[in-house]
């Protein structure tokens, strides 16, 4: 019975080490220490060198993106001032064409502005006739405005330069309406001095010629007497200072402005 327990046991034993030693060699027969050592080396090697390259991809590409953030820094500095220069200049030329074209485009475009004539003004024939004899060729600027307005019956008030024709751009509409509705004492003219108030005589009488227009000067620093006769005579216009016209208001008897049209 000993004797064949322990065989039974050896047996055992036996069959025991003999399914644990299939086990240990059934993945692979006589290679169990390149399992051990030669293939964990050759994984240590494998990652060693991943994270090599990795590593290694990691410094390049930093400094690649370096060295693009570096030229970008510097596209950004030099390229307004490359840009500024010859773009905007090409621009501001092209627009100073355009603008150069434009206008003259409207100046070519822009219909001719015709001069008036006193007849475009409203003025009648016999005054324009009068006008060319002066030598009056053409309205001024403060005659072309203030004809018109003056014949319409407005009330106004203008201002030019010495020799610009005041003058006559009042004294056309007055004669004008005179010869429509002639009378006696139609117009008073007031000067501040009396060289003027004979200027605008003259010229009153100068333009209304044809109509035979008569004129009173009434002025300070001569004889009332003259002027007195003057005003006898129902003058169509009275031409004064402010000063000697009072004086023949309270002294010339049958003188009065109630008849007064301009």
């Amino acid at each position: 019975m000993s004797d064949l327990k322990r065989r039974r046991g050896d047996g055992g034993a036996i069959g025991h080490k003999s399914k644990t030693r299939t086990k240990s060699t059934k993945p692979s027969v006589g290679k169990s220490t390149d399992l051990a050592t030669e293939k964990p080396a050759e994984v240590d090697s494998s990652s060693k060198k991943r994270k090599r390259n990795h590593t290694d991809n990691e410094a390049q590409s930093e400094a690649e993106v370096k060295e693009i953030s570096s030229l970008g820094a510097v596209e950004e500095t030099t390229q307004p001032a490359k840009t500024h220069s010859p773009i905007s200049a090409k621009a501001v030329e092209e627009d100073s064409g355009d603008a150069n074209g434009d206008v003259a485009q409207s100046v070519s475009e822009a219909p001719e502005i015709t001069e008036k004539s006193f007849e475009d003004l409203g003025i009648i024939p016999s005054l324009c006739e009068a006008c060319v004899a002066l030598g009056y060729k053409k309205p001024t600027p403060i005659q072309a405005e203030s004809i018109p307005l003056a014949l319409s019956g407005r009330d106004l008030i203008g201002l030019a330069e010495t020799g610009s024709g005041k003058t006559a751009a009042f004294a056309l509409p007055i004669l004008q309406a005179l010869m429509a509705t002639p009378q006696a004492f139609f117009g008073l003219i007031l000067a501040p001095t009396r060289e003027l108030a004979y200027q605008i005589s003259q010229q009153f009488e100068a333009l209304g010629s044809l109509i035979s227009v008569r004129c009173a000067v009434l002025v300070g620093g001569m004889d009332t007497v003259p002027q007195q006769i003057a005003l006898g005579k129902k003058p169509h216009i009275v031409v004064a200072t402010p000063g000697r016209l009072l004086d023949h208001l309270e002294n010339t008897k049958g003188f009065s402005l109630r008849s007064l049209k301009y």
